[in-house]
């Protein structure tokens, strides 16, 4: 045990600038810190997002819905900068009370209907528009068991061992042993099951591949982190084969640039309204036009 080992007080006290890259945002209340009404576009679905993982899920389903054709999936996308405190707004703790992306608004209810919670964005997307989720009782238990098998895994991806492998402002071995040995158990989950089924649920995609591939394929493709070598993700073969087959679908691709603010100009499309948006409003378009 090292010297500098933490005793924690009787009473715990917060301190806001206690380091890290998101140490300005994390507080321990919730509620709105400023009053900002949200924008509302032409179509009846309403996304406030960012493209993390989290963000991703929801708009990959949103353009694969469009992608079969399911015309009333059209939806407007506002960029989110959590960085810079925007989840906190008076508007969107309206929509999300928990002050996280992605939140959505379905107008085309009366009274408008709210939906917060990425899984639950996607179920309440699969449920309303009839798609990628499995009609038999038995796939349909399966997928869920997966989508809800991501929302309980990616915590332990995210918020440990992302936190303190990439973004703690100090290193200690403790959580990053203690981390990285769940993440690779959750990885060699993913690996085993996918040596016998195509997607999540056997040869169906569905709901739950699109929860899992933004957290996971990103993680062994080293999208995110970048502790791809240091988590050996080469050797997860089958878990690689998956992650490469979602990626080549053209609503993947689309998904992952909307509310996108890093990375590439021609990857970032930071507000979607309209399928043209791809292909005229990316961030290098718009700087070529001004």
């Amino acid at each position: 045990m090292s010297d500098n080992t933490y005793t924690p007080p009787s009473v715990w006290k917060w301190e806001s600038g206690n380091g890290g890259k998101f140490a300005n945002i994390n507080r321990p209340i919730a509620g709105p810190t400023h009053d900002k009404v949200l924008p509302v576009g032409k179509h009846p679905l309403q996304l406030y997002s960012l493209a993390t993982p989290n963000g991703v899920k929801v708009t990959v389903m949103l353009e694969e819905l469009l992608e079969k054709g399911v015309a009333s999936a059209e939806y407007d996308a506002y960029l989110i900068q959590i960085g810079e405190g925007d989840q906190f707004s008076s508007g969107f703790v309206e929509v999300n009370p928990n002050s996280k992306i992605p939140a959505l608004m379905d107008h085309s209810t009366n009274p408008p209907q709210r939906v917060f919670e990425s899984g639950a964005i996607l179920l309440y997307l699969a449920e309303k528009f009839d798609e990628f989720l499995p009609s038999d009782p038995a796939k349909r238990t399966e997928c869920l068991s997966w989508l809800f098998w991501q929302m309980g895994s990616a915590p332990m991806l995210g918020g440990g061992f992302g936190h303190f492998y990439a973004y703690a402002p100090e290193k200690y071995q403790y959580p990053i042993d203690r981390y990285t040995m769940e993440v690779k158990r959750q990885l060699d989950v993913l690996d085993r099951h996918l040596a016998e089924n195509r997607f999540m649920v056997g040869d169906e995609y569905t709901i739950a591949d699109m929860a899992i591939h933004p957290w996971y394929g990103a993680l062994v493709k080293n999208r995110v982190y970048e502790a791809a070598e240091f988590l050996e993700a080469h050797t997860y073969k089958n878990v690689l084969r998956w992650t490469e087959e979602i990626d080549e679908r053209p609503a993947v691709k689309r998904g992952r640039m909307v509310n996108r603010s890093f990375g590439e100009p021609h990857e970032q499309l930071h507000e979607r309204h309209d399928a043209s948006d791809f292909a005229l409003r990316t961030q290098d378009k718009l700087a070529d036009s001004e």
